[in-house]
């Protein structure tokens, strides 16, 4: 690839030093990088192309080739990059940028590159798409995110075509025959050959191993690789001549700065500054562009991340506030009001979706709490609970038997169940684990659906009070008994005991204590 470098300064290095062979641990990261699978979104209903950016690579090339446009090198660029020679905890990537290294000095070319790429896109199609109908300016309106041509007077003579991710991890094929400025600071400097393991992956029998994989070079652009290394790992910004590149790396450094980066000198990066903020408003003068171009960059590398966002709009308002010096104060004050406007609606936007997602979560708890308490009231099918307070087994048998005027209800339960027995007066068993030790005369609690004993036939009254029906249950806390009318499942009553849902309290807890279920 052509490149027309800078003026090198003082500490300039010789070529060697911009160049260093990768590991086999960078050469597997980048493997994987390039195996990854990444899903193209379309627009309308079309379907999702699922993409390799390696098989994608080989396409692309083969295609030109037969087109009859020679691809001189193919490179890993940015974020991508910058994750494969220094893959730690705080590196991430968005964006996969490719350079295609061509000769674009024939227009034509550039026409003949984007329906090469298009034609590549036929290939990802689901099996079952309709084929027929699609062409070439189709695909170009439903996959395509980004179509840019640059061909300028100060050298630079490139295209780029990204296609569309709706998470934002775009890929961004770029062809390039001359670009004179290939880098904005020096952590984003790094530029990976894949030629080598392209050709490796077409011709060898067997993957890559410790023993066995290609050498693949890196280069980092901005000069000494290890300087650069360096600056990326300690999270440090350090550039020169900012006013070279479009919108002066103004919105990359305040990126940096909210992601923890810090410059590397304070008191030169404070000239930088003065230079970025002028080239960013000769870039964009009016405030249309300035808004465009600010909400385009939120979208494109904060899409999810309210809080960078916010942090992020602050940074750049602080430094547009002390380092712009090219603007008059009426114009300074607009893009100041514009830059905080932006950053209020991020916050009053992150506010709303964090008071919408506590309420989910409240209502979720509510509803969860009740399901897990109701389920466990009518689905406990080892006791039922009488009015009484205490627990009896639940009958096995349709009905239990009763063979004298003080009878005694048994159930053909397992060996641990127990046997209940009613007295036949008002003294009860001093067993406190199965019953309660009551002194007063009344009689044993009834269920609210029971008839009072004016209303009971004689034959009723001779017999003793029977545990409630399995619709009714009870729960005694001690002190009071309560009844709960489970209705298939739900909590809820028939809408004709609906008026005796009301607490019932035992008739003896004025006078003694009833000791809780069992």
């Amino acid at each position: 690839m052509k490149m027309e470098n800078e003026e090198v300064d003082s500490n300039a290095v010789s070529v060697s030093d911009r160049f260093s062979v990768l590991t086999f641990e960078e050469v597997e990261r980048l493997d994987r990088v390039l195996e990854d699978i990444i899903p193209i979104h379309g627009k309308y209903n079309f379907p999702v192309l699922h993409v390799k950016l390696k098989k994608l690579t080989n396409l692309v090339r083969l295609r030109l080739k037969q087109e009859g446009i020679n691809v001189r090198s193919i490179r890993i660029n940015g974020g991508a990059a910058c994750y494969i020679v220094a893959a730690n905890s705080h590196q991430s990537y968005n964006d996969l940028d490719v350079i295609f290294s061509v000769d674009l000095s024939n227009q034509q070319n550039l026409e003949t590159i984007k329906n090469a790429v298009l034609d590549c896109l036929f290939t990802f199609l689901p099996e079952k798409a309709t084929r027929e109908q699609l062409n070439n300016c189709v695909l170009n309106d439903v996959y395509v995110k980004k179509l840019v041509k640059v061909n300028s007077r100060s050298g630079d003579l490139w295209s780029l075509i990204s296609l569309n991710n709706n998470s934002g991890k775009n890929v961004e094929l770029k062809f390039v025959d001359t670009m004179k400025r290939q880098f904005e600071f020096s952590v984003d400097s790094f530029q990976i050959e894949i030629d080598s393991l392209l050709t490796f992956s077409d011709y060898a029998a067997v993957p890559i191993s410790a023993q066995f994989y290609p050498t693949v070079l890196a280069e980092s652009v901005y000069g000494n690789y290890l300087t650069s290394l360096h600056h990326l790992k300690a999270k440090l910004i350090a550039t020169r001549n900012p006013e070279e590149i479009r919108g002066g790396g103004l919105l990359k450094y305040c990126a940096l700065l909210a992601k923890g980066y810090r410059p590397a000198d304070d008191d030169h990066i404070r000239t930088l500054e003065r230079y970025m903020c002028s080239r960013f408003f000769i870039d964009f003068p009016d405030g249309v562009q300035q808004q465009s171009k600010l909400e385009a960059y939120l979208e494109n590398h904060f899409s999810g991340e309210d809080h960078t966002q916010y942090t992020y709009l602050m940074i750049l308002h602080g430094v547009v506030g002390h380092s712009t010096v090219c603007l008059m104060g009426q114009e300074r004050r607009q893009i100041l009001q514009l830059i905080q406007s932006l950053a209020y609606e991020v916050y009053f936007q992150t506010q709303e979706r964090l008071f919408v997602k506590q309420q989910q979560m409240q209502a979720l708890n509510r509803q969860t709490i009740n399901n897990n308490y109701h389920n466990a009231l009518y689905n406990n099918s080892s006791a039922a609970f009488t009015s009484s307070g205490y627990c009896v087994p639940m009958p096995t048998s349709p009905a239990p038997s009763i063979t004298s005027p003080t009878p005694s209800i048994s159930s053909p339960a397992p060996s641990n169940s127990s046997v209940l027995s009613f007295p036949s007066s008002g003294s009860w068993p001093s067993s406190p684990s199965a019953m309660s030790t009551c002194s007063s005369p009344c009689s044993t609690p009834t269920s609210p659906l029971s008839p009072s004993p004016q209303q009971q036939s004689p034959q009723q009254q001779s017999q003793p009070s029977l545990p409630p029906p399995p619709s009714v249950l009870s729960y005694s806390n001690g002190y009071q008994t309560f009844y709960y009318y489970p209705v298939h499942g739900k909590q809820g009553a028939p809408a004709s005991v609906q008026q005796q849902q009301q607490p019932v309290v035992h008739p003896c807890s004025s006078q003694c204590r009833v000791p809780q279920s069992a």
